[in-house]
């Protein structure tokens, strides 16, 4: 897997998958705890991508997947995560992409489309009011101290918040590195992000059963022209719902 040294010297790993190069690449950026396979390759994103004749970037996050997982609190956010975005815009030389970002990988792209201008489309995903209301991920679902609880418990048995207990096992079933993220639920943006300057077409795309991505339309509304479409599935199983998928390459393929 191809990686790259952010501008503070954490490696971060990326995946591509070859298409048409007179089309912009689609950038997936994926949630808190997954990575680029479990969140795009194994739910078929990619390969529907692929099929449409689409290039493929899929990042993995720092602290997630195969990217260097440092455990100081300092080098995790959003924000800096969407600067590891820009660096790698910056090594595939793309004039513009497709950006595609779900739950946290959701925050890091809408703060990339408000400071890159190489956004070409905008894909958001397993989030709603609460980037509006709390300028991040809906930490009135499961808040940053259960999180942190729940990641550092010797014994999964003894995690009381049901979803801090969902979070814990998603990140056993995939080997996850707690104390890396835990250093990233302790700097979860939240703070207003300017969502009326973005200036090219997006999408907010929620699971109806999701908690995390509550009343979407009023993120949409924020958003100059965005679209909203709402499918079957919660937050773990949206992305794999075919209508997530359909709408997602209508869009991007328009």
């Amino acid at each position: 897997m191809p990686s790259f040294q952010a501008t503070d010297g954490v490696e971060i790993c990326y995946e591509t998958w070859e298409g048409d190069p007179a089309r912009p690449p689609v950038v997936l950026h994926h949630g808190f705890i997954a990575s680029g396979f479990t969140n795009w390759v194994q739910p078929g994103v990619v390969d529907a991508l692929t099929a449409t004749g689409r290039r493929v970037v899929a990042i993995d996050a720092r602290g997630h997947g195969r990217s260097g997982k440092p455990h100081d609190p300092s080098f995790y956010g959003e924000t800096r995560m969407s600067e590891d975005v820009s660096t790698l815009l910056d090594l595939i030389g793309a004039p513009v992409v497709d950006l595609v970002g779900y739950s946290m990988g959701a925050i890091v792209s809408l703060i990339t489309a408000t400071r890159d201008p190489r956004i070409h489309r905008l894909v958001i995903g397993g989030v709603g009011a609460a980037v509006v209301e709390l300028g991040g991920v809906d930490t009135r679902v499961i808040g940053p101290e259960p999180l942190r609880e729940a990641l550092g418990a010797a014994d999964p048995a003894t995690i009381t918040n049901g979803a801090a207990a969902g979070f814990r096992a998603f990140i056993d079933a995939v080997g996850g590195d707690r104390a890396a993220l835990a250093a990233q639920a302790a700097r979860m943006h939240a703070a207003p992000i300017p969502l009326d300057t973005i200036a090219v077409p997006a999408l907010v795309l929620a699971g109806r059963e999701d908690a995390l991505a509550a009343r979407p339309e009023v993120l949409a509304k924020a958003i100059p022209g965005a679209q909203l479409t709402v499918i079957d599935g919660d937050h773990l199983g949206a992305v794999r719902e075919p209508a997530f998928i359909a709408t997602l390459l209508d869009f991007l393929n328009a």
